[in-house]
């Protein structure tokens, strides 16, 4: 997405990336875009196929002591957000960059950056043909995700490191079946979180909490559609089930890295900052930095001016920040924490009975899953 707004702006760029094009067009991953997003890709210029095979969302329904409480939307603050998955947006990026003509290396080899604080930093990596490249460049971005190498090269007495261990995970599938609801549930239950997601009309996504060592090969299909539908039971509602063709256990924890630049040395998206998925906010949150970046680099590009890259990372990091906050606030108020304490289920119940029954607990909700849609600078 940064190579693709920078080329519209006419600034030349070269994206490399360790593994094939197949290889990322078929890893499945599920996706929730804030409004931003789809305009990024819409009005941007990238595709409009999210209009065509996405499903608009107009708001989300949060399920405890056994009834379903919708949130929406649309009447809190005029906006929505789209299913579609990660693998998609990367195939529409792909195919864009493809058609306007951009330099993409895949399968890339042996990646190294060089003198990443001079005014002539380059990368060095060998292309899937075998042939070695140095490329040198103004800038180079780091958007080498939650394993990044660049994020490391920043100097270590510089460096800032927050995180938050998370003492669960999520026990994630895939299965062929049609969609359960026509929108995402998150759930708190007495056996803990669960979250029935989709992906098309034919197969879905869904999750529950689980323990971080759990394994899932010990998991029948009988047992996990049992605990799944123990963890939504209740009104009369039940899952739609299916053959399950993945199972997977997902760890997660919230970290940020600050600076994220020194000297020509950028980093955005994962490189920087995950969130755990319960908000959905991690590819938003990477969009986000692109859209900011972009603007930041033009503008410094024109001027040669080395304070502009100045003001990329307290813009980002407002809204990194505020997403962390958002992200561990629907963690902690949804999954259960180990050892059982009546008392942290008890102010739960009480968290979620104002969330939905209040129209200011709803509105927040609404406001920040959607993106913040009406606030500056976010």
């Amino acid at each position: 997405m940064l190579a693709h707004r920078l080329s519209r702006q006419g600034i030349s760029t070269i994206a490399v990336d360790t593994r094939t094009r197949h290889e990322i067009e078929t890893t499945h991953r599920a996706g929730i875009l804030e409004s931003g997003s789809v305009d990024m890709l819409v009005r941007g210029g990238v595709s409009d196929r999210i209009l065509r095979d996405g499903y608009e969302h107009h708001g989300v329904e949060l399920r405890y002591g056994g009834h379903g409480h919708r949130i929406d939307f649309t009447e809190h603050v005029g906006s929505s957000v789209w299913l579609y998955p990660q693998t998609d947006v990367f195939i529409d990026l792909a195919d864009a960059r493809e058609r306007d003509g951009g330099d993409v290396r895949f399968g890339v080899t042996d990646t190294e950056v060089l003198d990443p604080y001079t005014e002539r930093p380059a990368i060095r990596f060998i292309d899937d043909a075998g042939e070695e490249w140095t490329v040198r460049a103004k800038i180079v971005v780091g958007a080498d995700g939650s394993r990044s190498m660049c994020r490391n090269l920043i100097p270590a007495e510089t460096v800032t490191r927050y995180f938050h261990e998370y003492p669960f995970a999520w026990f994630g599938i895939l299965c062929e079946a049609p969609m359960s609801a026509p929108e995402l549930i998150y759930a708190h239950s007495d056996r803990g979180f669960a979250l029935i997601s989709q992906r098309t009309d034919s197969v879905q996504r869904m999750y529950f909490q689980c323990d971080p060592n759990e394994n899932p090969d010990d998991w029948s299909e009988d047992r996990i559609w049992s605990e799944l539908q123990a963890r939504v039971a209740g009104d009369g509602f039940a899952l739609t089930t299916g053959p399950v063709f993945e199972k997977v256990v997902l760890k997660f924890r919230s970290f940020v890295q600050e600076p994220m630049r020194h000297g020509r040395l950028v980093l955005a998206g994962d490189a920087a900052h995950t969130v755990p998925p319960t908000g959905a906010k991690g590819l938003n949150l990477a969009l986000s930095d692109v859209r900011i970046l972009s603007d930041v680099l033009a503008r410094f590009l024109e001027s040669g001016d080395e304070r502009i890259l100045a003001t990329y990372e307290p813009t980002a990091l407002r809204r990194v920040w505020r997403s962390q906050n958002f992200s561990y606030w629907m963690t902690q108020m949804l999954h259960l924490a180990p050892g059982g304490d009546p008392f942290a289920v008890k102010r739960q119940l009480g968290e979620l009975e104002t969330v939905t029954g209040t129209r200011q607990g709803q509105a927040y909700l609404a406001n920040a899953y959607t993106g913040w849609p009406r606030e500056e600078g976010l």
